[in-house]
């Protein structure tokens, strides 16, 4: 089975549940450049998950700062992501470097409250696997924009 994750996404939002995925018209293809980020692998698990974002909120703050969660299929990894920017001391902070690779995206932008926004992320991810061809060696993307947006982002050949 396909899923980004099960877990609970950044902790600094709480809310109300519920929802299904969105219909097939509500997405689109997107085309994204690389993103130098700073990131901590952990497992996929609701707990370790929600522990990992709340200790990379605390870590770099959330001001004018860019989220993301990254699931490789092939692996199963889960990594929780903020964009690099000048003056970030990685090592510091205990987290290492990389970057959301470049390309083709088939993109659906979810929108609601937390934590019922995050509950539809691994079945909204599934039914965009439905939809598409997905590149099995880039990993999707959850792209956070604000607390209640979020844009899923399956890699496409």
């Amino acid at each position: 089975m396909f899923r980004p994750s099960s877990g609970k996404r950044p902790t600094s939002y709480d809310g109300i549940m519920t929802a299904q995925p969105p219909e097939p018209p509500d997405t689109v293809i997107v085309e994204r450049e690389e993103v130098a980020v700073m990131y901590r692998v952990i497992d996929d698990y609701p707990e370790a998950i929600g522990r990992a974002w709340a200790e990379l909120e605390a870590a770099v703050g959330l001001r004018g700062r860019k989220f993301f969660g990254t699931f490789q299929p092939s692996t199963g990894e889960y990594r929780v992501c903020v964009q690099l920017r000048h003056g970030d001391d990685p090592d510091a902070l205990g987290l290492k470097v990389g970057t959301l690779p470049d390309g083709r995206y088939l993109r659906l932008r979810l929108e609601g409250e937390p934590p019922a926004v995050y509950e539809r992320i691994a079945p909204s991810f599934e039914a965009l696997t439905k939809q598409a061809d997905p590149d099995p060696a880039r990993p999707s993307i959850e792209f956070y924009r604000r607390r209640d947006v979020i844009d899923l982002l399956l890699p496409v050949r």
